[in-house]
């Protein structure tokens, strides 16, 4: 790192904590540490759950699956648009769970089964949530090492320590401070900042990339690949393991199986000034988002570009060096692409990266902090207590529980061996939790068979075989059959079954879902509910709108910002569709 990429990795940081302990002073109650006093606006939300989900994490994960499956995933990713689409018009989960006037799932879990188990799905989720986060302050502190070429291990006071670990505790400690000082109020705050100046930055570094490798390198190095193992064309990619159409199909599932089930960022759900602002923002950031997946694309494509080809033989033997020393397997196909980027990318630009990708992890990691964190207070806690909490012991119990996570997180990274890709990890992990849960969710909402004992029972088993796949994937992990993702969908449509012939077995009566839902006669009367159904009656819902999803509340350019988004992933889509039909006609040409 040369001089002027320390002062321009080191001043946007500056301006973020400062940032950060201005905005603490603004934290005046729990609900101001747990939802930012639920005054956040569209553009907040999206900006800073944005950066949330533009971890450094999620940078090194997508370069492990583009460095296997190229752009071909990408092709068989433009099927996901129409599918949640569907659950976004058809209002699936979502629209009953509201219905319910549950203020959070646990409470739902209550009202549908049973106390107990509203506890247990408490303390699982936790538990999923953090294993899940386990490795990612890991996995950002072993890209540092790499990209800024330290050893392996430092001495301190005569004990050799990998310099990973001093590294992740150095940055976890800066995000239990942010997460520390003002709950969600100061991460959003921290995260909007951080998300406006990395898309600033995201320019600045494909204007650095796209002047140094051109696209016939690129293409050179991509199409240059085995029969059955092309990174450009998707219909000449069955020989690609893990990361294929399979791969996308099985996820599809899953996501809309575990629909409003994870709750990494459940702050943000509650955060928003109204329920439609926390809809445009997610409409908003979902445009946001289109501008860190293409520099993710670019950054992973020549930095296997610079590995490959020819014409960076020369300058590339020190990075293959590098990579050759990773001892680790896993960890060496995961630090392939960051070691690349630190030999090709010139003074400045390598700054930036390093800038982008640091407040990257202070905006994701203080995410998951505040997230585990409060699920335990609100869903373990909070339902166990006798005596409720006063409002100052119940934000020390919510900032002793954060700290409690960022111990756990740093003890977990330290100790614990990788041998997953990182997307698959957290599929495997994510089913803990959401492989039995998704079966109460869905079922408590939609059946009125189901019963306790059926949620029990699919719950206890996904949860059990999810389990069951991490350790055999620990012990058996170059013969083990089945990849997380495999794992999360075979667990989740074994939880599925043994839900229903269980709640079969022991269902004596109807659940009555129209008092639940508050329907017919148990309709609510309330003022607020009136209102809202007055102005949906006082105003036609054409075709266009109830395919977009488009309501009431929606003005003029919320229409405009709501089908600009839906015409682009739809047409996508359609592309996508239309090319495969077009390639069962007349097949594309495949590698030789």
């Amino acid at each position: 790192m040369h001089a002027l990429d320390w002062i321009i990795t080191a001043v946007p940081l500056l301006v973020v904590l400062l940032v950060g302990i201005f905005v603490q002073r603004y934290m005046k109650s729990v609900a101001d540490f747990m939802a930012g006093g639920r005054l956040a606006g569209r553009y907040l939300l999206a900006v800073a759950k944005g950066e949330m989900e533009a971890g450094l994490v999620v940078f090194v994960a997508s370069f492990e699956v583009f460095s296997r499956a190229g752009f071909t995933l990408t092709w068989w990713n433009w099927l996901q648009p129409p599918v949640f689409l569907f659950i976004a018009v058809t209002g699936f989960v979502i629209y009953r769970f509201r219905e319910t006037r549950a203020l959070t799932l646990a409470q739902f879990f209550e009202i549908r089964y049973s106390r107990s188990f509203r506890i247990f799905t408490g303390m699982l989720a936790f538990l999923a949530g953090v294993v899940n986060f386990g490795i990612i302050p890991a996995v950002g502190a072993r890209f540092f090492v790499y990209f800024f070429k330290l050893p392996d291990a430092l001495t301190v006071f005569s004990f050799h320590v990998p310099t990973y670990v001093l590294i992740m505790a150095a940055l976890l400690v800066v995000t239990t401070f942010i997460t520390l000082t003002g709950g969600i109020l100061t991460v959003m705050i921290t995260n909007c900042v951080e998300g406006i100046l990395s898309q600033i930055f995201y320019l600045i570094i494909i204007a650095g990339l796209v002047t140094m490798f051109s696209w016939s390198d690129i293409n050179e190095v991509l199409s240059g690949r085995p029969p059955g193992q092309s990174m450009l064309n998707p219909f000449d990619s069955q020989g690609l393991k893990d990361f294929n159409i399979w791969y996308v199909l099985m996820g599809m599932f899953v996501a809309v199986y575990g629909t409003m089930a994870w709750q990494n960022a459940s702050a943000y759900n509650s955060a928003a000034l109204s329920a439609h602002e926390s809809r445009m923002g997610g409409i908003l950031g979902r445009w946001r988002e289109l501008g860190k997946v293409a520099v993710i694309y670019l950054m992973a494509a020549c930095a296997v570009t610079f590995l490959q080809s020819p014409h960076f033989v020369q300058q590339a033997t020190e990075a293959h060096a590098a990579i050759a020393g990773v001892a680790q397997p896993t960890i060496r196909d995961q630090m392939t692409i960051p070691i690349a980027l630190s030999y090709l990318l010139p003074i400045g630009i390598k700054g930036v990266l390093c800038a982008v990708l640091l407040m990257g992890i202070f905006g994701g990691d203080s995410t998951h902090l505040h997230s585990w964190g409060s699920i335990f207070v609100q869903d373990v806690l909070v339902p166990l207590r006798k005596k409720p909490f006063t409002p100052e012991s119940h934000i020390w119990a919510l900032r002793l529980s954060v700290v409690g996570v960022a111990l756990f997180a740093f003890l977990f990274g330290a100790l614990f061996r990788q041998t997953e890709y990182i997307y698959m990890w957290w599929s495997v992990t994510t089913s803990i939790y959401v492989g039995g849960a998704g079966a109460a969710i869905i079922g408590g909402l939609y059946w009125k068979r189901g019963t306790t004992a059926g949620a029990w029972s699919g719950l206890l088993t996904g949860s059990l075989l999810s389990v069951g796949g991490i350790l055999a994937r620990q012990i058996f992990y170059t013969s083990f059959p089945l990849n997380g993702r495999e794992i999360f969908f075979y667990a989740t449509i074994i939880a599925i079954l043994i839900y229903v012939v269980v709640s079969l077995l022991t269902s004596q009566e109807e659940f009555n879902l129209e008092r639940m839902l508050h329907r017919g006669s148990y309709a609510v009367s309330a003022a607020t509910d009136q209102v809202a159904i007055h102005q949906l009656m006082e105003r036609k819902i054409s075709w266009w709108d109830r395919i977009v999803g488009i309501d009431a509340e929606f003005s003029r350019g919320d229409r405009w910002i709501a089908g600009s988004i839906f015409v682009w992933t739809m047409s996508f889509a359609l592309i996508m569709i239309g090319g495969s039909i077009w390639n069962l006609v007349a097949p594309w040409p495949v590698s030789v």
